[in-house]
């Protein structure tokens, strides 16, 4: 497992205090030495709780945003383009209290990826979440689209 360093690990738990999230009580609370995984959490407060009282759903939203990305530009290194594409979040049930959301990619999911960019050059790719309570009831699912392309050598490859 290669260790990142602590000054890249230190820039996105910065991330703690970007507006929105510190706006919406968003906290990052686990970051893997390697960049993997990460997991957010997010209490319900009076700032971030919708008409009826639940968790308002643009915050939601918003703790599982760039997670995905963050662990494949880490992972996959300067050579590729990483950009998310598209993004899709289904409410199950609402959201009361704490919610906890996790993200990993595994080694080997990050070589195949890099197995398939190498022969196509580039690639859409599908990631999954769920945002759960504290007693481990899902409370979305989140689907994120990640666009992937290997850098070209020309400048004009890399727009």
């Amino acid at each position: 497992m290669n260790k990142i360093s602590w000054k890249k690990r230190f820039k996105i738990w910065l991330f703690n205090f970007y507006p929105p999230y510190l706006g919406a009580g968003i906290r990052i609370k686990e970051i893997a030495p390697d960049l993997s995984y990460f997991r957010s959490e997010m209490n319900l407060r009076f700032y971030n709780r919708n008409y009826v009282g639940v968790h308002f759903g643009g915050s939601l939203y918003s703790m599982c945003d760039p997670f995905f990305m963050l662990i494949l530009f880490e992972k996959l290194g300067s050579d590729y383009i990483v950009w998310d594409k598209a993004g899709n979040m289904i409410f199950v049930k609402p959201g009361m209290g704490k919610v906890i959301a996790e993200f990993r990619i595994s080694d080997s999911e990050i070589q195949r990826i890099k197995e398939e960019i190498e022969v196509k050059k580039k690639g859409d790719y599908l990631f999954t979440t769920e945002v759960k309570n504290e007693e481990g009831e899902i409370i979305a699912k989140l689907e994120k689209t990640v666009y992937i392309r290997k850098r070209g050598r020309l400048p004009v490859q890399n727009g």
